[in-house]
Order: C-alpha cells, then sequence, then structure tokens
C-alpha cells in the first residue's frame, strides 16, 4: 500500500505521451477518459499517502512533475492544435517556467530546499484539469460552449493568483534569506 501513491503519480506521467498523441489526432473521447482518469489519480495520490502515511521524497517530487508533463503537454497540444486559446497556454506555461525558475534560482541561491504547493496552486492546477476536461466534453458533445468559457476564464485568473502568490512567497523567502546573511 505504501507504494500506491507513487505508482500513481507514475502511471499518470506514463499517460502523458498517448494523451498528447490522443489530443493530436483529435480523438476527443479517448482523451476525455485518460485526463478524466490523470485527474482521479492525481486526487487519489496525495490521499492515499496521507491516509497510510506514505509520503516520501520520491513522491514529493513525482506528484509535481507528472502534474506539469500532463498538462503543459496538454496545454500546448491543443494550443498548436488551435483548440485551445494560445493566450491561454501561454498564461499557464509561463506561469510554471517562472516557478520553475525561481525554484532553480532558490536552490543555488539559497539554503530553501522544499517548495510545497500552496493551496491557489492546487486550485490552479485543479481549474486547469478542470478545463481540460470541459474542453474534451464539449467536443464530444457532452457540455455546451458556455462551460468552456467558465472553465477558460476560471483557469486563467487562478492560474494569475496562483503565480501572483507564490511571487509573494518568493519575496518572502529571498527577504528571510537576504536577513540571515546579514
Amino acid at each position: 500500500m505504501k507504494l500506491l501513491p507513487n505508482a500513481l503519480s507514475a502511471a499518470r506521467l506514463a499517460l502523458a505521451p498517448w494523451l498528447f498523441y490522443l489530443l493530436w489526432h483529435r480523438q476527443y473521447g479517448l482523451a476525455l477518459i485518460v485526463i478524466f482518469l490523470a485527474g482521479v489519480t492525481d486526487g487519489l495520490d496525495g490521499l492515499l499517502a496521507r491516509a497510510f502515511g506514505a509520503a516520501s521524497k520520491l513522491g514529493a517530487y513525482l506528484d509535481p512533475v507528472a502534474d506539469k508533463v500532463l498538462l503543459s503537454g496538454a496545454f500546448l497540444t491543443l494550443a498548436l492544435d488551435g483548440a485551445v486559446a494560445k493566450w491561454l497556454a501561454v498564461l499557464v506555461l509561463g506561469r510554471d517556467a517562472l516557478i520553475l525558475i525561481f525554484a532553480c534560482v532558490a536552490f543555488l541561491f539559497t539554503s530553501v530546499r522544499s517548495f510545497p504547493p500552496s493551496f491557489w496552486g492546487k486550485a490552479s492546477t485543479t481549474s486547469q484539469i478542470t478545463y481540460i476536461v470541459v474542453l474534451l466534453a464539449h467536443f464530444t458533445g457532452l457540455l455546451g460552449a458556455i462551460f468552456v468559457t467558465l472553465a477558460e476564464y476560471s483557469a486563467a485568473a487562478l492560474t494569475v493568483w496562483s503565480f501572483l502568490h507564490y511571487a509573494w512567497i518568493a519575496r518572502r523567502i529571498l527577504r528571510v534569506h537576504q536577513t540571515a546573511k546579514s
């Protein structure tokens, strides 16, 4: 049972290339099933890790990497195909790139070694998964366009808000680091 959370994260990572293939070939029904399963495993891995005391260093890295690969790849694939507005893809990918750059700088130049996700980061990830699910459900005829619009702007708003929150956290960390050096 203790290996199950990491296995779920690894499975999500392994699903990514297949999802990108399905999206690129506009096989939206199958892609909807894959992204839905990925979303479920994302929720389950953390829940199981806490429930069974199975949190691990590997899981702390594997889970967000799987999320970012899956979501960034989905947004990129859909944007290149014209299915997602390019501004939204740039927003999602840009936020993740800037957070990654900050984490690298903090790792190289400070004593900070832990980068736990914030509530707003998790909310942003959830809204991005929701947007992709709603978009694919719309493409398969299950949902109307109004739901896509609502999900799109919710994902955009939470992506921006979570970035601002992470920037605020980064500023605090750098301020503490500067104070410690003085």
